[in-house]
């Protein structure tokens, strides 16, 4: 118990600083070889704000602990919505200017509900997550045709002023890289080890683990930056990052776990946590799509937010242990 203790409190931090560490070395290389700002942001930025959840899932799917990469996969965009954007709008009211971002708000609401319906029959089958893995790569194609045309967007300058806010040498870069994607492999592993541990030690469904502790700790990279970019005064990174999270989580996480194995869905997760994660991106979309309005997640909204995240947290905590 102690040693998966031990593994959990060092593997959270190590996971989430060389995701850092690879993310910015990712796409300060790209940015060197010219390719587009809105580009990086869009596939490698977005992309890496999701490796944790991609190789923690992973692991989990490998090592038959598909509660884990279920849980945690619709765990953190259930974090990234409610408590991540609940609380950078109670901070200050996030406002959406891009015109990608309003492309994108319908297309999350889409592969949402799509996500929903694949899991009615209580399972995540390797079809089911071929045609997740299908989505995926017309998701990437439509960002790279919207990366290559968009430049004058309002995202396009806040991801061009995050890029060049890397500092050094191209070779600097390309270790930090390497180094940030083996040692995000290796605190992926430790995490999930520890976090089964945990679990039976506590007798606590997988599952549960994968909604809390690894879902709310692989979705501190978005916390952060999402509060970063509105003290920036950023508001459609913020929001960005969060939709973009969430898409790869619901295709690529999800979809690349769903074939090297194939996922039971209980009841509970279903008429639980499922439909807290369609209800809280029906919300998102509706507060910030902006009909005969500017979109916006104001402070009344964000604070809504967070109640709902608060009383989520504590259905699951009653489920668990009491």
């Amino acid at each position: 118990m102690l040693l998966a203790s031990l593994a959990i409190l060092i593997g959270l931090p190590a996971l989430l600083w060389s995701a850092g560490k690879f993310v910015g070395g990712a796409a300060s290389v790209a940015n060197h070889f010219g390719v587009s700002p809105l580009l990086i942001g869009m596939l490698i930025i977005g992309f890496g704000t999701s490796a944790p959840e991609i190789i923690v899932s992973v692991f989990a799917a490998v090592q038959g602990n598909s509660g884990i990469a279920l849980g945690n996969a619709y765990g953190s965009n259930i974090a990234n919505i409610l408590l991540i954007l609940g609380l950078t709008a109670l901070i200050s009211p996030i406002a959406v200017k891009s015109e990608i971002i309003k492309k994108e708000l319908p297309v999350l609401l889409g592969i949402t509900f799509f996500a929903a319906w694949q899991v009615l029959d209580q399972e995540v089958s390797k079809d089911d997550a071929f045609s997740l893995i299908g989505l995926f790569v017309l998701l990437v194609s439509w960002s790279i045709y919207y990366g290559m045309k968009g430049d004058s967007d309002a995202l396009a300058s806040e991801y061009s002023e995050e890029i060049n806010s890397h500092e050094g040498t191209v070779k600097t870069h390309v270790i930090w890289l390497i180094a940030g994607l083996l040692l995000l492999i290796a605190s992926s592993r430790m995490l999930v080890w520890g976090a089964v541990e945990v679990a039976t030690f506590f007798g606590v469904s997988d599952t549960i683990i994968g909604l809390t502790i690894i879902a709310v700790g692989t979705s501190l990279p978005e916390l952060a930056s999402s509060l970063i970019a509105v003290k920036k005064g950023e508001h459609d990174l913020a929001i960005g990052n969060v939709i973009g999270s969430n898409m790869f989580n619901t295709l690529a996480v999800v979809g690349i776990a769903g074939t090297i194995q194939p996922m039971t869905v209980s009841a509970d997760f279903l008429y639980r946590d499922v439909a807290v994660m369609l209800a809280s991106t029906i919300a998102l979309f509706v507060f910030c799509i902006g009909i005969k309005r500017q979109g916006r997640l104001n402070r009344l909204e964000g604070g809504l937010f967070l109640l709902a995240y608060a009383i989520y947290t504590y259905m699951l905590i009653k489920v668990a242990f009491i």
